[in-house]
C-alpha cells in the first residue's frame, strides 16, 4: 500500500513561482513511476507532467512544458513540481499519483495510476 500526501500549495500572483510536494509511504517508492495532475473547477482532471523511477525521464504537458519541472528524490521518498511563471489559467487542485506497476512513464491518462494524494490547492490571481 502506498501513501501520498501533497504539500505547499497556496496563493500566488501571475508570474510568481511555487514548488508542491508529495511524500510518499512504501518500501518501493523507487521503483514507482510517479506524476501530477491537476483538476480545476468544472473540468477533468488532466495530466500535468511525470517522471520515471530514477527520473531519467520526464514527461510535461504541453501546457507547462518550459515552466514547470518535475523531479524526485527517492531518498526521502518525495516528489516535487516547481512552478514558475504561473497563470491564472494553472489555478486547480494539484494531485500526485503513482504506477507501481512500471518503473517508466508508461502512460499519461489518469487510470494508470493507482495511488493518488489528497490534492494541495493553486491559486494564482491575475
Amino acid at each position: 500500500q502506498v501513501q501520498l500526501v501533497e504539500s505547499g500549495g497556496g496563493l500566488v500572483q501571475a508570474g510568481g513561482s511555487l514548488r508542491v510536494s508529495c511524500a510518499a509511504s512504501g518500501r518501493t517508492f523507487s521503483s514507482y513511476t510517479m506524476a501530477w495532475f491537476r483538476q480545476a473547477p468544472g473540468k477533468e482532471r488532466e495530466f500535468v507532467a511525470a517522471i520515471s523511477w530514477i527520473g531519467g525521464s520526464t514527461y510535461y504537458a504541453d501546457s507547462v512544458k518550459g515552466r514547470f519541472t518535475i523531479s524526485r528524490d527517492n531518498a526521502k521518498k518525495t516528489v516535487y513540481l516547481q512552478m514558475n511563471s504561473l497563470k491564472p489559467e494553472d489555478t486547480a487542485v494539484y494531485y500526485c499519483a503513482a504506477d507501481p506497476r512500471s518503473i517508466v512513464v508508461r502512460t499519461t491518462t489518469a487510470a494508470g495510476y493507482d495511488y493518488w494524494g489528497q490534492g494541495t490547492q493553486v491559486t494564482v490571481s491575475s
